[in-house]
This record gives structure tokens, C-alpha cells and sequence, in this order.
């Protein structure tokens, strides 16, 4: 991940961080900037701001259809983040992040990153 500052700077604020998870309930169609607006109630020019921002660290993809601009999450950046904080954060101690990974891949761990025994493996079978 080239740009981790600017990723992560793009998102600490609430009104973006707002937008991009409002816009990741809605993939795979998007939304268009005034109903993003709308939605949280923030004037159009001040989103239109806000997402050119989010644009510009990857977090969310304009396209144009006919007059308006219809805006996506990125959920190939989102799962770049995710990557970059595991291999950075853990640096060579697959052990420190095992729980985590098992929990973004749905399963119930317990504190030594293990299969939670309330947790039916049968149901999991990539843990």
C-alpha cells in the first residue's frame, strides 16, 4: 500500500468514514452524491468535497451516468487496508493476528486464536 497516510487521514473523519460505510450497504449500485447527501444530511457541496477526498485515497469510484455522478465503495482498496494492517501490524508473527484473521473470516475463536468449543467447526469448514 503506497499511500497508508492518506488512506487512513481520508477516512478519520466522521462525515467520510459516514459516506464510505453508507456506500458499502449499497454495493454493488452505489449511490449518487445528492442522495449520499441527503442521507446525512450534509449540503451538496460540502459531499461533494467529502467524497472527492474519499476519490482520491481510493475509498470510494465515480462514474459518471448521463448527468449525475454515481459513487461506489472500493472494496478491493478496503481489503488492501485490511492486508497492509495485518502484514505491517504482525510482522512475521502470524500467531499476534490469527484471531483476527479467523474472525473476518467468520469463525469464533477463543483467546489463544483456537476454535471457540461453543463454535461448531462443521459450520466453518476454512477455520
Amino acid at each position: 500500500m503506497t499511500d497508508a497516510m492518506t488512506s487512513f487521514a481520508a477516512l478519520s473523519q466522521e462525515t467520510r468514514l459516514k459516506a464510505f460505510r453508507l456506500l458499502v450497504s449499497h454495493e454493488p449500485k452505489g449511490l449518487p452524491a445528492g442522495e449520499i447527501a441527503r442521507q446525512l444530511s450534509v449540503p451538496h457541496n460540502t459531499m461533494s468535497t467529502h467524497l472527492s477526498v474519499l476519490a482520491r485515497a481510493g475509498w470510494v469510484i465515480p462514474k459518471r451516468q448521463s448527468r449525475q455522478i454515481i459513487y461506489r465503495a472500493s472494496l478491493s482498496h478496503m481489503q488492501l487496508v485490511i492486508e497492509f494492517l495485518l502484514q505491517d501490524c504482525c510482522s512475521g508473527h502470524p500467531e499476534l493476528c490469527a484471531a483476527l484473521v479467523n474472525n473476518l473470516n467468520g469463525c469464533s475463536t477463543d483467546s489463544r486464536g483456537g476454535i471457540n468449543e461453543l463454535d461448531d467447526v462443521k459450520n466453518h469448514p476454512h477455520c
